[in-house]
């Protein structure tokens, strides 16, 4: 197992066993995981996004940590989240990750999701420029959020 993959299990353990929220020191991780502190920053990042469903705060310096904090919510305020956090652009690896957390907590379900993925994939979205496609894209992926919450 790759050294990042030992970090993010580390952490999602240590995530689970702490209710949701969790300090961290940089240093104390790199120490451990005989890696340099860049490598920290790297799994936090790739691995414990917002798209991923997480909150990270970090400040750095001497007294400095990382808190990460695991958003657990209902389907409805997940999705809603999920929506603003899109923006005005969109690539496919973003939103398969956004995809991917909304099915992990349940909002959706995989059939849905796949279809989801289908539509704003691009072979879909063939016919749209290549630099206007993650424009759409986000527009597009919005819309069906929406209206899936939309009564």
């Amino acid at each position: 197992m790759a050294t990042s993959d030992l970090i993010a299990k580390f952490i999602l353990d240590l995530l689970e066993n702490a209710n949701g929220t969790l300090e961290l020191q940089r240093a104390t991780l790199a120490d451990k995981f005989n890696c340099v502190p860049s490598q920290i920053n790297y799994v936090i990042s790739t691995r414990f996004s917002p798209e991923h469903g997480y909150i990270v705060e970090s400040r750095r310096g001497g007294g400095g940590y990382i808190r990460i904090t695991r958003v657990r919510s209902r389907p409805r305020q997940l999705i809603m989240h999920t929506v603003n956090a899109v923006g005005d652009s969109l690539d496919i690896r973003t939103a398969k990750a956004f995809i991917s957390n909304v099915v992990n907590e349940g909002a959706l379900d995989k059939r849905f999701a796949r279809l989801i993925l289908s539509a704003i994939g691009d072979n879909a979205l063939r016919p749209v420029n290549q630099e206007q496609r993650d424009t759409v894209r986000a527009s597009i992926f919005k819309q069906i959020l929406i209206n899936t919450i939309s009564e």
